[in-house]
């Protein structure tokens, strides 16, 4: 049996900003179609929930990011955004009562964001939510292939980009769980409890590439 795991041939090499070599092909062009238009209908419909797309991907963000990575300027590598964006789009947050600022006791030239009961109740009503449902449905091999297609794009447009790679400390390289209790981190050189393995860090390193 074939390995289910789609593979991703490498990215050229990027020229004048761009991809070198041959343009990509029509139908490779029609699949990143459906991809853009399957985000817009995410926040499509018709629907009027109060919070514009840039917001939710916010709220999102501070929910899911750990305590290394809960700052306005790690938001906006995230996001991929200027710096004043993200700070305009966590204010109007923070104005919603959805986000809260604190003091970064790490880091006293910044403030860490955190999401507020509001928000967490808020994300309840997360219109990503309907897109989630429908790929819990995908058979178990297709979320596998799915999942791991994304990811190596994602790291791929990243790396074009030259824009940061976000994930988690399971697959990171800077995460050492080779001793007994809790995995410690190289980078920040710091313990990590359990919750924070799954959380969204700025630091990520992909373990493959360590």
């Amino acid at each position: 049996m074939s390995d289910p795991t789609p593979s991703v041939r490498p990215i050229p090499t990027r020229r004048n900003g761009g991809v070198s070599g041959d343009a990509a092909a029509p139908a490779a062009i029609e699949v990143a179609e459906q991809v853009v238009h399957l985000a817009r209908l995410v926040h499509g419909g018709g629907r009027d929930d109060g919070l514009t797309p840039a917001q939710w991907t916010a709220l999102r963000y501070f929910a899911r990011a750990n305590r290394f990575s809960r700052t306005p300027s790690a938001f906006s590598d995230f996001h991929a955004t200027t710096r004043g964006t993200a700070s305009q789009t966590v204010k109007s947050l923070v104005a919603m009562g959805l986000l809260e600022r604190r003091p970064n006791e790490q880091d006293g030239r910044s403030a860490l964001i955190e999401v507020t009961p509001a928000g967490q109740a808020r994300l309840q009503e997360d219109p990503l939510g309907a897109l989630g449902a429908l790929i819990d449905t995908l058979p178990e091999g297709d979320r596998q292939a799915f999942s791991a297609t994304l990811a190596r794009l994602t790291g791929a447009m990243a790396r074009l980009r030259a824009s940061p790679v976000f994930g988690n400390c399971v697959d990171c390289g800077h995460c050492d769980t080779s001793l007994a209790g809790p995995a410690y981190c190289r980078c920040t050189q710091t313990l990590l409890v359990e919750s924070e393995m799954r959380a969204l860090c700025a630091d990520f390193a992909p373990a493959t590439t360590r």
